[in-house]
């Protein structure tokens, strides 16, 4: 998607616009190899992070760009006829003095949305913390097939219930309710271990191999919503995100919700998902209202409302698929103006941008991270997930998000370690959990057919 003029500017504050194809970049790759003539790997090194670069830079013109003219991009010219892309400027990035770095730092991106989840409760307790850190691992090994090492997360597994079952237990509304959990988790580990051991006794790479990594698989999956059910027993009872009275005027989520979405294709032509054929999308959708109680609760009361149903899908190019923009003249849902944010130009309800920041006790609103000079500080939820879950607005107006929300189809290249250009610029109000992989099918003009909340309604707080 071609950066529009100013995205970079939003990548890098002393950049304000960008053309692609110039040959700037190629003059500064040739600066730096003829300064580190006669290190073959660090030149590696620099024309990756370049790569990197141009891609998180390209990702974020792309989502910069204002929402009524997302559908008519096209993409950026790379030059590939010696591998590397050339753009007219190469930004960098200085290092932020965050508490905890955005989700895209660090060696490793957590891409798991039900993690990310997790961390995105309102808990503190240490204990569990740790203990979802060794179920998660268990995961990351079978997949991966470290054998030994899930079987030495089993034990630790093991080890953390026992020893660590009270200090659990005392984080939870129902102390009683929690015991029970981790009693069944206890009994979940011994499926788990049996079959890690079963893939161990067989061949490499045979059936019988296969069968026992799926059942470890699965047994580990089981064993991580049990996880889920545990720390939400630690949420303080009656807990809601402070929320500014500028904003009682628009619906607000307390807690979380489930929708469930279906897509089809005019004709009924199918979606092709490697190599197979479905006859409709289905999705399940987690909102998130601890972290994004204002733009999760308008997300929530257009589904209630059915405004998304029979709505087509506006933009889907490898980056984000897209959609809430509705027929007629009206860029997003019309209804009553918000006291502070007002109105749009065409009576559409408008939300404030709302961005909630690791470490701080409520979302800031109406401006973004870097505008608030804490550029990389970590966001509680991060867009680190395929099906990352976005709310659209114009480049450069804060506030001119209505009903339009797009899915990010998260890519290492696109959001690198140190470079995510999403995280504070965009609140990122919830996961795609089941169904994920339909993303990559979606076209636009596909239609949803149904959009549904099915669980959490009853923590949607409707206007005074």
């Amino acid at each position: 998607v071609a950066a529009s003029t100013g995205s970079v500017g939003a990548f890098c504050p002393s950049a304000r616009s960008t053309s692609w194809g110039s040959s700037t970049g190629s003059t500064a790759l040739s600066a730096a190899k003829k300064e580190t003539e006669g290190s073959k790997e660090f030149w590696h090194n620099a024309q990756q992070d370049l790569k990197s670069t141009v891609a998180a830079v390209a990702l974020a013109g792309a989502l910069w760009a204002s929402p009524a003219s997302l559908a008519s991009q096209s993409s950026p010219t790379m030059d590939q006829s010696n591998g590397n892309p050339t753009v007219s400027m190469l930004s960098q990035m200085g290092s932020a003095s965050a508490k905890e770095m955005a989700s895209g730092s660090g060696a490793r991106v957590n891409k798991d949305p039900e993690s990310l989840l997790r961390y995105g409760l309102p808990i503190k307790n240490k204990e569990v913390r740790k203990f979802q850190i060794v179920i998660e691992d268990i995961k990351n090994d079978i997949g991966s097939k470290r054998k030994a090492a899930a079987l030495d997360g089993v034990k630790k597994a093991r080890n953390m219930l026992q020893k660590d079952q009270k200090a659990m237990s005392a984080s939870c509304v129902d102390g009683s309710e929690c015991d029970k959990v981790m009693a069944s988790m206890k009994d979940g580990l011994d499926p788990l271990e049996t079959a890690l051991k079963a893939s161990q006794d067989a061949f490499t790479g045979s059936e019988q191999e296969r069968d026992a990594l799926d059942l470890a698989y699965k047994s580990q999956v089981g064993l991580a919503k049990q996880l889920t059910t545990l720390e939400e027993q630690m949420v303080p009872p009656g807990y809601e995100t402070p929320v500014p009275d500028d904003y009682s005027d628009l619906p607000r989520l307390k807690a979380r919700a489930t929708v469930e979405m279906i897509v089809k294709r005019p004709g009924d032509e199918p979606f092709n998902v490697q190599g197979t054929n479905f006859p409709e999308v289905k999705m399940t959708m987690i909102i998130d209202g601890y972290g994004s109680p204002i733009t999760g609760g308008n997300f929530v009361d257009l589904v209630r409302r059915g405004f998304y149903d029979n709505m087509k899908i506006q933009r889907s190019d490898g980056f984000v698929v897209q959609t809430g923009d509705p027929d007629g003249e009206a860029d997003g849902f019309v209804g009553k103006p918000n006291k502070s944010v007002g109105g749009g130009k065409h009576g559409e309800r408008l939300i404030p941008l709302e961005i909630f920041i690791k470490g701080d006790k409520q979302p800031i609103y109406e401006t973004s991270i870097e505008d608030e000079g804490r550029g990389g500080e970590a966001t509680i939820l991060p867009f680190s997930s395929y099906g990352a879950m976005g709310w659209a607005r114009d480049e450069y107006e804060a506030n001119s998000g209505s009903s339009q929300f797009f899915w990010l189809l998260f890519d290492s290249d696109l959001t690198p370690a140190g470079k995510n250009v999403l995280d504070g610029r965009y609140p990122c109000f919830g996961y795609v959990v089941e169904g994920s992989d339909f993303l990559g099918a979606i076209q636009e003009g596909d239609v949803i057919t149904s959009a549904k909340v099915t669980a959490g309604l009853d923590g949607l707080v409707q206007p005074k």
